[in-house]
């Protein structure tokens, strides 16, 4: 198993005649995705075409949805339309939306969280990565991948991973890769201050994903969503979990990187954050390059 998508689970790209999108649905193409539509308003009846696949293009993603069966989105849209975007996928109906847009409004993403309330369809996001659920084939191509991260460095297997940082994601599946340890799902939840989904969201899938042995989470100074999942997870879950920690040289009440990355109070910080890791019973990698290694300690690998 694995925790939202798997190798069956059927993707619309918004955006994907846009440079950005177009060029990750070529990536997702190529990894085995089932990208079957593409939504861009006014260019409904035509093509996107790539190594002799293709896929057609809808002016709206009800259409889209309703014609090919799609149940995920992935959205490349430019930041002022793409608060309106995430609120069609859940006008439609969709199961899961990513997206992947970086620079969205605050404000609009509030609004379109409360347009949200009482659908149905889960949200990752905004300014992620996205997710990949790694194919079982050669290279584990077949998988799933909706955003940007690369395909190649993921291999099918039973840790499941949970980001805020994108490239730290990457960083924390080549590791477990290289090591011989594969994934069941990546999810990049992104740093946005207002997202869709949290650590704790996916921290309690995997718990109770059969596939999922072992996790691993990262998280970076700001707000409060890490500590929240590190006192579930000592109360309630089941299975092994490490973690790391960036921003612990940042200057407080200065943004570092991601939006949501900004030490407002005592506990924002990677220290504070570190601290209640510690008390929970999760293994703490001390830089970048010890994620892999402390799930592996904490493991007993």
């Amino acid at each position: 198993m694995s925790i939202l998508v798997n190798e069956n689970t059927r993707l619309l790209v918004q955006g994907i005649t846009g440079e950005f999108g177009g060029r990750h649905t070529k990536l997702s193409l190529d990894y085995g995705t089932q990208v079957v539509a593409g939504v861009t308003p006014g260019k409904g009846g035509q093509f996107f075409e790539h190594n002799g696949k293709k896929v057609p293009i809808f002016n709206t993603v009800a259409d889209a949805a309703k014609q090919t069966g799609a149940t995920v989105s992935a959205i490349f849209v430019p930041p002022p339309f793409a608060a309106d975007a995430i609120i069609e996928c859940a006008d439609a109906k969709l199961a899961l939306a990513v997206a992947i847009t970086e620079g969205i409004p605050i404000n609009d993403m509030i609004k379109a969280k409360r347009a949200m309330q009482g659908s149905s369809m889960r949200l990752i996001g905004p300014n992620c990565p996205g997710i990949v659920t790694p194919g079982r084939g050669e290279k584990s191509q077949g998988g799933f991948r909706a955003g940007i991260a690369p395909g190649y460095i993921h291999k099918r297997g039973n840790v499941g991973v949970v980001s805020r940082s994108g490239t730290l994601t990457y960083e924390a599946v080549w590791q477990l890769t290289s090591k011989g340890y594969g994934q069941s799902t990546c999810v990049g939840i992104g740093g946005d201050p207002v997202n869709g989904t949290s650590h704790l969201d996916v921290i309690k899938m995997f718990n109770e994903d059969p596939e999922t042995e072992a996790i691993i989470m990262i998280g970076e100074i700001g707000g409060s969503a890490e500590v929240e999942a590190a006192r579930w997870i000592k109360e309630n879950c089941k299975k092994p979990v490490a973690g790391f920690i960036a921003g612990a040289t940042a200057p407080a009440g200065r943004r570092m990187g991601h939006a949501g990355a900004v030490v407002g109070g005592a506990e924002d910080t990677a220290a504070a954050k570190i601290a209640v890791f510690k008390e929970c019973g999760i293994e703490v990698a001390a830089t970048p390059s010890d994620m892999a290694d402390a799930l592996l300690r904490r493991w007993g690998k």
